[in-house]
């Protein structure tokens, strides 16, 4: 399997970015740029600096001949616009697609690294076919829609979701991959034994592979200074450097996605403190093996990640994060 290509949405944020830092450098305003090219509304300019839509190759030539924009960077940026408008063919690697299922497959092509942080769900590029169809049909009774066929909506997001994990196997050029997992999301509320059985299985096979990492967080562990999460999340990085880094946060109905350097910092920082709190790489390994094993108890936590000890080593980070 071949690379995964960035997305159109993420070629949108990307011809955004750089007709915005071509109008700065050209010293330009909105209004003006809008006089010079003819348009009719100054929200167009908006949309397409903030890749809300979908960019027209006519348009964004008009902008690159007032910005003077030639040679290669003009050839890169007509490239982008082609990508960022081929919708359809983007969608035939993804022919059973829902739409909430698509904004985390259109982050996650052309992803050079995702980071995860999990507390009560399996993420979902590490869940069997048989946790995400619990998964999907636990949450059937959000569903307002009597008309809506419960059984093959389920199926299609389940057949959604096997095509989103092969990006973690594929020959060519796979994405790093990280994960902290908290201990309640594999236990026994999550659902019937013999699904986190197999669930348990399967990310103890995931985490031999050699660009996925996974850590489980033990419920007693405290993070840095006493810390505690607000929410789970998911940080990408992409393979290209201009490319925004983005972080998502799924809530029940809808997903907040924010692309602003600050807001990325903070959790990547939070995320190195879960990382720090959770059981390395190794000894996760070794819990998710004695508890697939269906072990009377998991293993004694390491001496020194005792949750009573002063927080000596984490006390290093400079960073603080305060809660609200």
């Amino acid at each position: 399997m071949p690379p995964a290509q960035p997305s159109p949405i993420l070629r949108r944020r990307r011809l955004g970015t750089e007709l915005r830092k071509l109008r700065e450098s050209a010293k330009l305003t909105g209004d003006q740029v809008i006089e010079a090219v003819g348009w009719a509304s100054a929200s167009k300019l908006s949309r397409l600096e903030n890749g809300r839509s979908r960019p027209d190759l006519r348009d964004v030539l008009d902008l690159l001949d007032l910005y003077k924009v030639t040679g290669p960077l003009r050839d890169e940026l007509t490239a982008i616009t082609n990508e960022a408008g081929d919708i359809r063919g983007w969608l035939r690697s993804y022919a059973t697609m829902t739409p909430r299922q698509r904004g985390y497959a259109e982050l996650e092509a052309g992803c050079a690294e995702i980071r995860e942080y999990s507390p009560v769900i399996v993420p979902g590029l590490l869940q069997t076919k048989a946790y995400v169809n619990l998964r999907i049909l636990s949450s059937r009774q959000f569903v307002d829609d009597p008309d809506t066929d419960d059984t093959e909506d389920a199926e299609t997001e389940v057949a959604a979701r096997m095509a989103r994990q092969s990006l973690l196997t594929r020959e060519v050029e796979p994405p790093r991959y990280s994960a902290v997992i908290e201990e309640a999301a594999l236990g026994g509320r999550a659902g019937p034994r013999e699904v986190l059985r197999a669930q348990l299985i399967q990310l103890r096979k995931l985490a031999g592979l050699s660009n996925v990492t996974l850590q489980v967080l033990l419920t007693e562990q405290t993070i840095a200074d006493w810390y505690l999460p607000h929410t789970g999340f998911s940080l990408y990085r992409f393979a290209e450097p201009q490319d925004p880094e983005t972080l998502a946060i799924e809530g029940l109905a809808t997903n907040l996605m924010v692309t602003d350097p600050k807001e990325i910092a903070t959790y990547s920082m939070v995320f190195e403190w879960l990382q720090d709190a959770a059981l390395s790489p190794d000894e996760t390994i070794t819990w998710l093996t004695d508890m697939a094993g269906q072990r009377s108890s998991a293993p004694r936590k390491p001496a020194s990640r005792d949750p009573g000890m002063p927080p000596t080593q984490r006390s290093r980070r400079s960073g603080r994060l305060t809660e609200q």
